[in-house]
């Protein structure tokens, strides 16, 4: 079985769309990891208790972040979806930061999508239409969640669709580049 980071992540540009690949499903305290060398989702770490994931978070695949991995996904859609499940989603936007880990500061942006089959989140086309609360809320989960990791997590902005495509495109560059090596 082929390993899914190289998996196609069948980019549309002009629709903002892309393949995303779900680790962790929305409202679980356990965080899944995909293993490359098993071809496996396994256990990462516990959220402690009251504590869990807003939103479904995955990765899309053949893209490469500067932390070494692919670049991470939350997609917001009406269901939780379940572990290693392959998603078509709408790149809405991205929130930016700067994660300190070990004294080493790295940019690891997370993108945020739409899953295309979802009823509640349809129209939604851009970061710029969620409520401004809920991105305070997702940006503190992620600090938070760092946190507990022993990371530092600061976020230093947000971005629109244009913004998010252009950090997958660069993904999606650095992952072939990567891949040439």
């Amino acid at each position: 079985m082929a390993n899914l980071t190289s998996f196609p992540n069948n980019l549309d540009e002009k629709k903002h769309q892309c393949s995303a690949i779900i680790e962790t499903p929305k409202q679980r305290r356990n965080k899944f990891d995909y293993d490359p060398d098993s071809n496996l989702f396994k256990l990462g770490g516990l959220l402690p208790e009251g504590m869990m994931f807003p939103f479904d978070f995955g990765f899309v695949p053949s893209t490469l972040g500067q932390d070494g991995d692919p670049l991470d996904v939350m997609v917001l859609m009406d269901e939780p979806a379940h572990v290693g499940c392959l998603l078509d989603v709408r790149i809405i936007g991205l929130i930016e930061a700067d994660q300190t880990e070990k004294g080493k500061t790295e940019t690891n942006a997370r993108l945020l999508a739409v899953a295309v089959h979802s009823y509640s989140h349809e129209n939604i086309k851009s970061i710029k239409e969620l409520q401004p609360s809920l991105i305070e809320q997702i940006e503190q989960f992620f600090v938070s969640y760092n946190k507990l990791r022993g990371k530092k997590f600061e976020v230093t902005g947000t971005g629109g669709p244009d913004k998010a495509l252009a950090a997958l495109k660069e993904g999606i560059k650095a992952f072939k580049k990567k891949k040439k090596s």
